[in-house]
């Protein structure tokens, strides 16, 4: 049997779970049904299966954040695809075919969305057995989830008769209720799940049949990746050229290989707060609560607190509590969420893509306060790491450790601060923030001057690749 190669697509945005997933932290690296994050999740439900560490491709900007997630679950080596845009799913798992074939093998490619749930990995693992013999044998293989209620919210996959894999008959759209409902009273439909199981080579051929555009795209951003560590970078030119197509209607639609294998695992695709709710463990009213949350006389609603939060006498709503932002809104109205977010962006208000606190390869910052002419800033700089050696032309900075040890470069000075002691960062000074202990450093930035924008800052020397 060929070796079995996992891929976990971690490009999506999560839009539909904000305000506490966003573009720059999107839902698959939180842990929203466990402690573990759905990519780190993913990972440990196929790594039983799975003889070598997987191929994640992700978006450039969460390349530190994906790779320190698999960090934490003992996933060594990964290779991490980077897209420098988004081209949706059949350039993604071409570039991470042709990456699990760059050194000669032949392995059949697992691919599997980085942000579902799934409850019974058992079973999942189970089903991907059974059907390795008929990626082996040349088809391309999509799991299909044994509907339990109309969702109009999937798409849909027709399957012929059998047992086991069986040919897919067509594809259809997400459906209205009532067809849906018509799905199943007649059986044979199955949601589409997003999973696939094929041999690389046999994905590429179907893709050059009917999408050659996509794969000669996809094939020269991957020659000309430049490869840094676990990261493979593809270019940026080629990349942006290439078509943005979803594998579905690149090839799955269309090739004559196309199979399915019916699956009842306990499968959510947490595409909505409401489908949250569904795989969250609710009490004796359905109510499901994460945080410091007090419920009297509600039923059947969804609260997720950072800060207490207290609902009393409401039904089948959604409230949840960041330090930034409040979202309220009925169950069955959670996917216009996407529209509130499409506002932000339209009024380019940072709540789109930003947390209040940012993540950084380094650490994170969280600007716990901001007026005219200052800003105030709470620095966690992990053990080892530093900052780029930098410059700003328009604000100065104190720093005040709070706990650790800070190595400081200031200009041609290098000397080290501890706790309850501080440093002053003039106009123009270069500058760098080192962390040399093996505890988190801690500190708190306070900066003043006339323009306080991240975009205020050049970069001599920076040791994860940041330009500017």
């Amino acid at each position: 049997m060929a070796r079995l190669q996992a891929v976990l697509l971690s490009g999506g945005s999560g839009t539909r779970l904000w305000p506490l997933s966003r573009e720059a932290y999107p839902k698959q690296f939180l842990p929203l049904a466990g402690e573990d994050s759905m990519l780190q999740a993913t990972w440990r439900r196929v790594a039983p299966i799975a003889p070598s560490p997987p191929i994640v491709v992700a978006n450039e900007e969460h390349r530190f954040l994906a790779a320190e997630q698999l960090r934490l679950v003992g996933v060594s080596d990964p290779a991490i695809v980077l897209e420098p845009v988004g081209r949706n799913t059949a350039p993604a798992i071409a570039a991470a075919a042709l990456q699990a074939m760059a050194a000669g093998d032949e392995p059949l490619l697992l691919v599997l969305p980085s942000d579902h749930v799934v409850r019974d990995a058992d079973a999942f693992c189970a089903a991907v057995q059974a059907a390795s013999s008929a990626a082996e044998q040349g088809a391309l293989v999509t799991f299909g989830i044994v509907p339990n209620a109309p969702e109009t919210g999937f798409g849909y996959i027709h399957a012929s008769d059998g047992e086991g894999v069986r040919k897919v008959l067509r594809f259809v759209e997400k459906p209205d209720t009532d067809t849906a409902q018509r799905y199943l009273d007649e059986g044979g439909y199955y949601w589409n799940s997003g999973m696939f199981l094929f041999r690389a080579s046999r994905y590429l051929d179907e893709l050059r049949k009917f999408r050659p555009d996509i794969l000669e795209a996809t094939t020269r951003a991957f020659e000309s990746a430049k490869r840094d560590g676990d990261f493979v970078r593809l270019d940026k030119e080629a990349f942006a050229a290439c078509p943005s197509d979803s594998i579905d209607y690149a090839v799955m639609e269309k090739t004559e290989v196309a199979c399915v294998l019916p699956v009842d695992i306990g499968w959510n695709d947490v595409g909505s707060w409401s489908a949250l709710w569904e795989v969250s463990e609710q009490d004796g009213e359905g109510n499901a609560h994460h945080g410091d949350v007090i419920s009297v006389d509600s039923r059947d609603s969804y609260a997720y607190a950072q800060r207490l939060v207290a609902l009393v006498g409401v039904d089948n709503l959604v409230v949840v509590e960041t330090d930034d932002a409040v979202l309220v809104a009925r169950k069955d109205r959670v996917q216009q969420v996407k529209d509130v977010v499409a506002k932000l962006k339209s009024d380019r208000r940072s709540q789109a893509a930003l947390h209040r606190e940012v993540h950084r390869p380094w650490g994170s910052y969280d600007s716990v306060d901001v007026g005219d002419g200052f800003q105030v800033k709470r620095i966690k700089v992990k053990p080892g790491a530093r900052l780029s050696l930098q410059s700003h032309t328009r604000r100065a900075e104190h720093w005040i450790v709070v706990r650790g040890t800070a190595r400081v470069t200031r200009d041609n000075d290098v000397f080290e601060l501890f706790a309850n002691q501080s440093t002053y960062i003039p106009i123009g000074a270069k500058h760098r923030l080192e962390n040399p202990g093996t505890d988190m450093l801690e500190l708190i930035e306070v900066q003043s001057g006339d323009y306080l924008g991240e975009d205020d800052i050049v970069r001599y020397d920076d040791v994860y690749g940041r330009a500017g």
